[in-house]
């Protein structure tokens, strides 16, 4: 850990692990972006694909890359990193690394609403990424009301939000059974997560949220760390409590929410990537950037292990990472049993 003095007094702490974990990762997933962009039905070498980003390509490549394969993999970094920094958050929030999205019903939430808009109004594409959305932010406010009794603690999040996951799974059950045969079969295509057909109107929004959002969860980052340490400290040290858990709360439903009206509900995602971030840095406190850069990776290479991994069978990116975040959750299961915490 070092501390740099700037011009006008403010000293910033810089922790060189994590810087040198971030930037690696950073690379990672540029690297990762760019042999995802050159991989497909038509191969594209990978120093043909940097000359056309670079705008030095011919025009069918920079049909093929530009309109078809860059908004895919920016999709896939907005999603990854959203539901890295949403773990990051629920994760700190609930003091428990079981405290994700996947556990906590978000993702289930916004299926709800998205499978509403499928099987109920036959909606468009872009109304039911609207419904899930929707579904997310109704699921999260459910959770907190539910879980306040003169404050919100973290056992009490998870085991509400576990709750509320049984019943959107319930309801997603209920509506798959209502559904006729086209609507189910486009249900069960959005429901497994997936990039494929995604353009640049999944990319705006998404990156205009996480532009918004991002600066309003670095401010709380240090309330945040504060929290990690417990209710009763992070009030003696004036931090403000139940602000700071509002606003990263709203912030983390927001990111899953839009994440998952993008691509559908990939799963375990924001499960893996805050815990992995963690082990890396070995830092104690959120790991926000890092969990941030963790899961941009992770979805990139999972996606590119759809594609590649299987053969001529190319698998949707949910059911890979789904596959591996849930090896990952037995072995944190395992691991936090004999530590004695479960």
């Amino acid at each position: 850990m070092k501390a740099i003095r700037t011009r006008g007094g403010v000293s910033v702490r810089l922790d060189v692990r994590t810087a040198v974990v971030v930037v690696t990762l950073v690379l990672a997933a540029l690297v990762a972006s760019v042999v995802l962009i050159g991989t497909g039905d038509f191969d594209i070498p990978t120093a043909d694909v940097i000359r056309t980003l670079l705008g030095n390509g011919d025009p069918g490549q920079e049909f093929i890359i530009n309109d078809l394969r860059l908004p895919r993999v920016v999709v896939g970094l907005l999603v990854g990193a959203s539901l890295g920094l949403a773990g990051a958050l629920f994760q700190s929030i609930s003091r428990n690394p079981l405290g994700s999205p996947d556990v906590l019903g978000i993702g289930q939430g916004s299926t709800a609403g998205a499978l509403l808009m499928i099987v109920v109004f036959s909606g468009s594409a872009n109304q039911v990424a609207g419904a899930a959305l929707v579904g997310g932010l109704v699921t999260g406010a459910a959770m907190y009301l539910l879980s306040w009794r003169g404050g919100v603690h973290g056992y009490r999040l998870v085991l509400v939000g576990i709750g509320m996951n049984a019943l959107a799974v319930a309801i997603n059950g209920y509506l798959m059974t209502k559904a006729d045969f086209v609507d189910a079969a486009r249900a069960v295509v959005w429901m497994t997560g997936s990039l494929n057909g995604r353009d640049w109107d999944q990319v705006w929004p998404l990156l205009t949220l996480c532009a918004v959002l991002l600066p309003a969860v670095v401010m709380h980052a240090r309330p945040l760390r504060m929290l990690e340490m417990g209710d009763d400290t992070a009030y003696s040290l004036g931090a403000p409590v139940e602000r700071t858990r509002v606003v990263l709360m709203g912030a983390a439903v927001l990111l899953t929410a839009a994440a998952t009206a993008a691509a559908g509900p990939v799963s375990f995602v924001a499960l893996t990537a805050p815990q992995l971030a963690r082990r890396l840095t070995r830092s104690p406190g959120p790991n926000l950037v890092p969990a941030m850069c963790m899961g941009a990776t992770l979805l990139i290479v999972a996606d590119w292990a759809s594609q590649r991994a299987f053969g001529a069978d190319q698998l949707p990116v949910g059911v890979v990472t789904g596959v591996l975040g849930g090896v990952y959750l037995l072995w944190l299961l395992v691991t936090e049993r004999r530590a004695g915490r479960i």
